[in-house]
């Protein structure tokens, strides 16, 4: 099974080609980039899809299905990868798949061997982090929330993390692992039981976890004193 995986939820624009045998076995990557993007997703990510499949030596059309982070993340960067994903998805007749973007990082600390209980922590901007903690299996057993880091901070006795991840993370004293972005493999990796079971995906929903800055108005501005 051939998939594209995005995430754009951090400042990290991730796009990769990756294999998902049908049966027991680990997604492969066959093409990735990761590119500092900052408030770039939108310039940089479909040149890095274009660029994977000419390493891969694959086309688009042969995608059968997409894979995308749904956040939690800046509502300006998120939006980039899922409605690239959604309009992908669209026009190539595929399905597509959103996972957390926390989910995708503890997976890819998983493919790394960790092998202990984590907490995943990136920028939520405003002076504040999303995060959610995962078990020594890999599996969510908090989260996903955003908080400042000083309130973060005095739930790590009750959650019992022995690591943090993410771009974040070195605010806890917590030993870091150098993590800040989900790989396309621990995309795939967190939506592969639906994939190889063939259920339908969810609606592609963005977690954004608060709400806009902007706001619409309630009532006309006066154009005259």
């Amino acid at each position: 099974m051939l998939l594209l995986a995005l995430d754009t939820s951090t400042p990290t624009v991730v796009a990769g080609l990756v294999e998902l045998p049908a049966g027991p076995g680990e997604p492969r990557e066959l093409a990735t980039r990761r590119l500092p993007g900052g408030r770039q997703h939108g310039e940089l990510l479909m040149p890095a899809v274009l660029a994977v499949c000419e390493q891969a030596g694959r086309s688009l059309a042969e995608l059968d299905a997409l894979v995308c982070g749904t956040g939690p993340g800046p509502f300006t960067g998120l939006r980039v990868g899922m409605v690239t994903a959604a309009a992908l998805g669209d026009a190539l007749g595929v399905p597509v798949y959103g996972v957390c973007s926390l989910d995708g990082i503890a997976a890819t600390a998983a493919t790394a061997g960790t092998g202990e209980p984590l907490l995943v922590v990136t920028d939520a901007r405003r002076r504040e982090v999303y995060w959610a903690a995962y078990d020594a299996d890999g599996h969510r057993v908090a989260g996903p929330n955003v908080d400042t880091p000083v309130a973060l901070a005095e739930l790590i006795d009750d959650l019992r993390p022995t690591a943090a991840t993410g771009a974040a993370a070195a605010e806890l004293g917590l030993p870091v692992l150098d993590i800040a972005a989900p790989t396309p493999v621990g995309l795939v990796a967190v939506a592969a039981p639906e994939l190889r079971a063939g259920t339908p995906p969810e609606p592609l929903t963005p977690q954004y976890l608060r709400r806009p800055d902007a706001v619409a108005a309630t009532s006309r501005k006066r154009a005259t004193a």
